[in-house]
């Protein structure tokens, strides 16, 4: 029998592939890798960790991290742009790896505007200023004077050449006409061990890498780089009100997903990292590890991280940054 025109457009519907809300249906259904282009220890890790535990509790399916440090985190990066775009694979990006060392690599495999889709930041930290407590300076002056004093003598930690910890220590020394050597290390928790260790003497990196050691008198926090001082060091004062009155330096952390990934997954996963922080618990444990809660919609994420890589840029130009 023949069908009529009408029925046959029925029955090719039918076998057409559902439509674009069926990959959130059953979403997830197995372990989520969590990619985190820092070592383990470093402020992105620390906040990045809390969030996968509480992300996957509302997803009702583990988040796994998977650290991939190397090369100021590009490495990370481009194998979360590489990734599938189905779910199963998130990136954790923050100011270094998504608008710093993009900017300081000649060639890279990937584009970060193009092959990622922002989903929302989810933590804005303070850079902190912080020495070992073998050092005698117990102030951001201090600290200025003996660098002036002695150039080029005492050594100043970074997550690497390029890192946001780099950038950050790099600002302070040229607003205040100081001078330190500066030694990279492999990730924000060895730079930091550095310090306290007192194989470096100073350096100026994230809040969530060294809150827990200035708590127990390992480091010593001599200022913060916001226009604020940090709720969880109410008594350490602002480098600027220190001293360096145009010295800011803060950084953020957000959720990315390979470009490619449909839109109903990406507002399922979207919807779930909102309902999770907006829960007590969360925004407490992000607080305790150095971080402040905030979140954004995927367009003003990614609104805002064209800002960043613009006021960055600007920065490294001054600084004359680059990394062949």
């Amino acid at each position: 029998m023949k069908a009529s025109a009408p029925l046959m457009l029925v029955l090719a519907a039918a076998a057409l592939p559902a439509p674009a809300a069926e990959p959130a249906q059953g979403y997830p259904n197995r372990p989520i890798r969590l990619i985190v282009p820092q070592g383990v220890g470093a402020s992105t890790d620390t906040l990045s960790r809390t969030l996968a535990l509480k992300l996957g509790e509302t997803l009702g399916q583990q988040l796994v991290v998977d650290n991939r440090a190397g090369a100021a985190g590009i490495i990370g990066m481009e194998l979360g742009a590489h990734a599938a775009p189905d779910g199963y694979t998130l990136l954790a990006t923050a100011t270094a790896t998504q608008v710093i060392a993009p900017q300081l690599y000649r060639k890279l495999a990937f584009d970060p505007f193009k092959d990622l889709q922002p989903i929302s930041l989810f933590a804005v930290t303070q850079n902190v200023l912080v020495t070992t407590p073998a050092l005698a300076p117990r102030s951001v002056q201090e600290l200025v004077a003996l660098l002036k004093s002695a150039p080029n003598k005492l050594n100043m930690a970074s997550a690497g050449a390029g890192s946001q910890s780099h950038l950050a220590s790099v600002q302070l020394l040229l607003l205040t006409g100081a001078q330190a050597v500066h030694v990279p290390y492999k990730g924000g928790g060895a730079s930091v061990a550095a310090v306290i260790a007192n194989e470096s003497q100073f350096t100026v990196t994230p809040l969530p890498a060294t809150i827990a050691h200035i708590r127990s008198g390992r480091l010593r926090a001599l200022g913060v780089g916001g226009e604020r001082r940090s709720p969880q060091l109410p008594d350490v004062s602002t480098i600027a009100e220190a001293g360096v009155p145009r010295y800011q330096s803060t950084g953020w952390v957000g959720l990315m997903a390979p470009r490619g990934m449909p839109k109903p997954l990406v507002d399922r996963i979207y919807a779930a990292l909102i309902k999770t922080m907006g829960q007590a618990d969360t925004k407490e444990l992000i607080e305790r590890q150095g971080g402040e809660p905030v979140t954004s919609t995927p367009q003003a994420f990614a609104q805002f991280i064209r800002e960043e890589w613009d006021r960055f840029g600007a920065a490294i130009k001054a600084a004359n940054l680059q990394i062949e």
